[in-house]
């Protein structure tokens, strides 16, 4: 799940120079296979842009096309990130909401959505009837509406510890769902985790490895400016600034992505935990 190289595929005209320039550029830190990212946009840049990404295989030039990520727009507002607002939307007619907004889900692989809203359970019931990951994050869901979610077939959590509720003792959020019982022993749900240092503490690391070594994915959640100097770049329809290592939304303290690039985050987690994961 990636941006990067100077462009976002959230926000640029080149939309098929930027998925080759970054697969490319992800071969020379490890990188076989990615999803690039789509965060929360305007509807006519989903039917523009949707169109133009396409799963691809065996490329010779540069890291595999697995599928799309859409990371938007159905997600909850009081955690939105670096997602513009006024894009952010429910599921008002359901699935019709969803192929309204997206226009196609042909090579759509992963699609991010908030668990609690309303219709959630149905939409997610019919993305993985098309073989489409559903991941929960950018949400203010408890563990209940994290289980319920994964009944109805998600199998993935973005960004784990980002973007969503703290960890508490009486309900544990989404991060509960690594240690859930009312999980199926026969299911395994995966949790994605940015190790670039800036995003998670190194001991909030180690407590989801050491919960739940086999649902852990790493992630970098790459923005456009990785691979690239300090300064403003864009990520969707914001502005952001680097400054220091670490990507913010111009003239905020709003964390919107990483700058990171994989082999720089299995270093970190190798690091923090002495051990190493299936990636």
């Amino acid at each position: 799940m990636v941006r990067g190289f100077g462009y976002d595929f959230s926000y640029s005209e080149d939309t098929e120079k930027g998925v080759n320039t970054v697969a490319k550029g992800l071969l020379s830190h490890g990188v076989t296979s990615f999803c690039p990212t789509i965060v929360t946009s305007p509807q006519e840049i989903y039917h523009k842009v949707l169109r133009k990404i396409k799963k691809r295989c065996g490329n010779a030039d540069g890291a595999n096309v697995l599928g799309i990520h859409v990371e938007g727009p159905f997600i909850n507002v009081e955690k939105k990130g670096a997602h513009p607002p006024q894009y952010i939307k429910n599921f008002i007619m359901g699935f019709e909401t969803v192929m309204e907004t997206y226009g196609t889900l042909d090579d759509v692989k992963i699609m991010t959505l908030a668990p609690e809203l309303d219709s959630s359970c149905d939409v997610i019931e019919k993305l993985v009837a098309r073989d489409i990951v559903v991941s929960v994050g950018h949400s203010m869901a408890d563990l209940r509406h994290g289980e319920a979610a994964v009944s109805c077939g998600a199998s993935f959590i973005t960004h784990l510890f980002n973007a969503m509720l703290p960890f508490h003792h009486r309900d544990p959020g989404l991060v509960g769902l690594l240690a859930s019982n009312n999980i199926p022993p026969e299911k395994t749900v995966y949790f994605g985790i940015i190790s670039d240092g800036t995003h998670t503490h190194l001991a909030a690391l180690r407590i989801a490895y050491r919960t739940h070594p086999n649902g852990l994915v790493l992630v970098t959640d790459a923005i456009s400016a990785m691979g690239l100097e300090e300064g403003k770049h864009r990520i969707g329809q914001f502005e952001v600034e680097i400054r220091e290592g670490k990507a913010f939304v111009a003239g905020t303290n709003t964390l919107c992505g990483s700058i990171a690039t994989m082999n720089e985050c299995v270093k970190i987690f190798k690091n923090a935990t002495g051990l190493y994961s299936r990636f």
